[in-house]
Formats: C-alpha cells, sequence, structure tokens
C-alpha cells in the first residue's frame, strides 16, 4: 500500500443541485458550524490565476491533541456540472507550527460530484488518504464506527444550507468562484483513440475492473483524482503531463458508462 489508509466512498444526497453541494462541501464557515470536531479555520491564501485556495483548519479528536491541516485545494468543473476537487497538505509561510497542535503532514483527498441520472439527486464520490497519527486498526475502527452518524449530520446540514446560503452577503474570493473548467477537449475525447500510450503516461490510475465492469471502479476514480490533482496543483498550472491524465481520466469513465449502458438495454431486450 502507498501511504497511509486509503477510505473511499460514495454517497447520494436527495434533492439538492450540484452547485449546492459543492458549496456545501466548500463552505468552511458553516463547517464549523455543524461539524463539532472543527474548532478553527482561517483562509490564508488565494492564487487567483489558477484558483487555489490555501487554508489552515484545527480540528480535535477524541482523548487525542487537536490535529492541525494546512492544506492546498482546486476546484474544477466539466460537463453537466460535474465538479472535481483535490486537496493536499501545503506548508505555508503564515501557518508556522505550533507546540500545542499536532501538524498533519500527509493529506491527500479527492472527490468528484455529478448528479444521478434520471433523480432529483447528486453523488460525491471520494478518496481520502491522511496521517493524523492514529494506530491503523484504531483509525479503522474509529471511520468503521463514526462514518454513519458524521453523513447523517451532513445531510441534515445541508438541508439547512439553502436558507443560510442565501442569508450570505457577498461573494468572497476562494476556491469556488475561481473554479477552473476542465481544459477543451478533454471530455469529448474520441473514443476510437488508443489508450495505450494514455496508460502508459498514467499508470498509477489504471484499474483491473475484475469487480466495477458495470460501473467506473472506485479505485480507478481515487487514482485518477488523486493523479489528476498533484499533477496539476504541484506545477501550479495543467501542463502536458496533468491534460494527459485527465485525459486518461475521462476517456475511461465514458468507456465504462458507455459498456454500462449496453449491458443495461441487452438486459431489457
Amino acid at each position: 500500500m502507498d501511504g497511509p489508509v486509503k477510505y473511499i466512498s460514495v454517497t447520494v444526497f436527495e434533492n439538492c443541485s450540484t452547485d449546492m453541494l459543492r458549496d456545501f462541501y466548500m463552505d468552511n464557515d458553516y463547517r464549523k458550524q455543524w461539524d463539532k470536531m472543527v474548532l478553527e479555520h482561517e483562509q490564508l491564501q488565494v492564487d487567483e490565476s489558477n484558483g487555489t485556495e490555501i487554508g489552515r483548519t484545527i480540528k480535535k479528536f477524541p482523548l487525542l491533541t487537536p490535529r492541525e491541516y494546512v492544506l492546498a485545494w482546486r476546484l474544477w468543473e466539466g460537463k453537466d456540472k460535474t465538479f472535481y476537487c483535490f486537496i493536499k497538505d501545503y506548508e505555508h509561510p503564515l501557518a508556522s507550527r505550533k507546540n500545542k497542535y499536532v501538524r498533519v503532514g500527509f493529506f491527500r483527498s479527492g472527490w468528484r460530484i455529478r448528479k444521478v441520472p434520471g433523480r432529483n439527486a447528486c453523488e460525491i464520490k471520494m478518496v481520502h488518504q491522511e496521517d493524523a497519527g492514529l494506530n491503523v486498526e484504531m483509525a479503522k475502527l474509529a471511520f468503521a464506527k463514526g462514518i454513519w452518524s458524521y453523513v447523517c449530520k451532513m445531510d441534515n446540514a445541508l438541508q439547512k444550507y439553502s436558507i443560510i446560503q442565501n442569508s450570505q452577503q457577498g461573494s468572497p474570493v476562494n476556491a469556488v468562484t475561481l473554479v477552473q473548467k476542465v481544459p477543451a477537449g478533454l471530455e469529448t475525447i474520441n473514443m476510437t483513440d488508443s489508450s495505450s500510450e494514455l496508460e502508459s503516461s498514467a499508470s498509477t490510475g489504471h484499474s483491473n475492473g475484475r469487480k466495477f465492469s458495470r460501473r467506473p471502479s472506485k479505485k480507478f476514480i481515487a487514482n485518477g483524482l488523486l493523479l489528476l490533482g498533484v499533477l496539476c496543483l504541484s506545477r501550479g498550472h495543467p501542463p502536458l503531463g496533468a491534460n494527459v491524465a485527465m485525459a486518461y481520466i475521462f476517456k475511461k469513465l465514458r468507456k465504462r458508462d458507455a459498456s454500462s449502458s449496453s449491458q443495461s438495454q441487452s438486459g431489457r431486450s
């Protein structure tokens, strides 16, 4: 396994738009109201040239020293109001280390929000890795025991968010207001093109597909999101390598969706 334990989740929220779910996930001020683990959050910097936002968050965990997260994140918008986000650890001069907190030194998180076809609902598919200094087995147990109550709390907060959002005045400059478009052409790339070169350039996004033949595999989504984010955030702009990775990701997603549709039609006929 490369790095800390990788958690992958898929959650569907009813009666909301992808814009609403995106704004909810990225609203750190509102998160302080409903997520009692968040003690503090402050924005440190926004790069308006590429949409990268950097912030510092303090979280508390039962019986542990509070954890300090200094993170950088960026958003992309694809077709049909599909959104992608990548978040990673970052060192920033305005966030000096303090003895009363434990700085989380490894953090990788990526998600995709898209509309659920045929329903007034949205799906968020997320992959998450962090090293918060917890025992691996303890971290797994805490995740398994706490994830359902956390999702329920999140759903309740989301239902109230439209009222909170409408009452907010002004639009501060952040990653949401500076969301980047997925580079032109990558989502409509010809499916007949050979993917061998793309796979060799983005091999960490490869999936064996043994268990998820009718839908994009969770492992593929996870590796694809992490690969895309690392390339784009580490370079400061989408270079050739990032474009290749993104092309690979979208080709795979469309290919699997097309395969799923054809199999469904065959089953009904």
